[in-house]
């Protein structure tokens, strides 16, 4: 497998962001800042740079609401969505990567009842597959996140939107750490994760890592993000896992706030991957 982070102090110049990630051990990489599908000449930069040095372009994100109940924002996203899938194709990215959608209206991933119809997964496909249809990719993947939010919040259900999707260009992305919902989950998290890497297998092409604990005091459930090596996953089982899958798959550390942070969640995952027996 192939681990990448978040690169700080981008310059836009490909050898500065290759070298960057090359001094820090990674070798897989989040599509570069500020670069769109019109810089034509920059996008066949970085890609040979990062050829060149045995670099995966992980993931290009479109994070954005194409499900808008709001027609115009919906219109906006949706080609927005469609440049960024376009930007992934140009690039020889792994995958794009956006959300389903929400129907939530004050933010772009909340949570909604009607998330859960069968209207909003019939709406879903629609618009999936319109933007899917619009790039046509051959070199990447069309991939949805994973959040507890929407239908979109388990293996099982990811597996039955790409059968009603039926895109041959979708794939998945997976992130384990936002399938965990629920204190029950949670305590069983390594049964979960057999699991959904039996489920999910060589259809996964890229994935994030993170870590999770649950908050001890409130009354109600609240489940928190944490660094890792400080939440409750068994990263020896996550890693052992994902070893099962293709030797370039990327595992991309996200949702950290600073370099030390990233450096440290780094280190950690290496310990547990030299503990694994695994070479990252």
């Amino acid at each position: 497998m192939r681990l990448g982070a978040p690169i700080f102090h981008q310059t836009g110049d490909p050898e500065k962001f290759v070298n960057a990630h090359l001094t820090k051990g990674y070798r897989a990489a989040y599509c570069p800042e500020q670069l769109t599908v019109n810089d034509t000449e920059k996008i066949r930069q970085y890609r040979e740079s990062l050829k060149k040095n045995d670099i995966l372009l992980a993931e290009v994100g479109a994070w954005c609401n194409p499900l808008s109940s709001d027609p115009t924002e919906a219109e906006k996203n949706f080609q927005f969505t469609v440049e960024r899938l376009a930007l992934a194709e140009e690039l020889q990215a792994k995958a794009c990567v956006n959300i389903i959608g929400t129907s939530y209206p004050n933010n772009w991933y909340g949570p909604c009842k009607a998330n859960f119809s069968e209207d909003f997964f019939i709406y879903a496909v629609e618009v999936s597959r319109k933007i899917i249809d619009a790039v046509k990719p051959k070199h990447t993947k069309m991939t949805f996140e994973l959040m507890p939010f929407s239908f979109l919040d388990s293996p099982k259900e990811y597996l039955r939107f790409l059968k009603a999707l039926d895109r041959s260009e979708a794939g998945i992305h997976f992130d384990p750490i936002n399938c965990i919902n629920s204190p029950r989950v949670l305590y069983d998290h390594v049964d979960f994760f057999q699991e959904a890497f039996r489920l999910l297998g060589e259809q996964i092409v890229s994935i994030h890592l993170k870590d999770i604990a649950l908050n001890p005091e409130p009354f109600s459930v609240v489940l928190e993000e944490v660094p890792i090596g400080q939440g409750e996953v068994d990263y020896l089982v996550l890693l052992r896992e994902i070893q099962k899958l293709s030797k370039d798959i990327p595992v991309m550390l996200e949702h950290l706030p600073d370099e030390q942070t990233f450096d440290e969640a780094t280190y950690r995952v290496r310990q547990f991957a030299t503990q694994a027996g695994i070479t990252l």
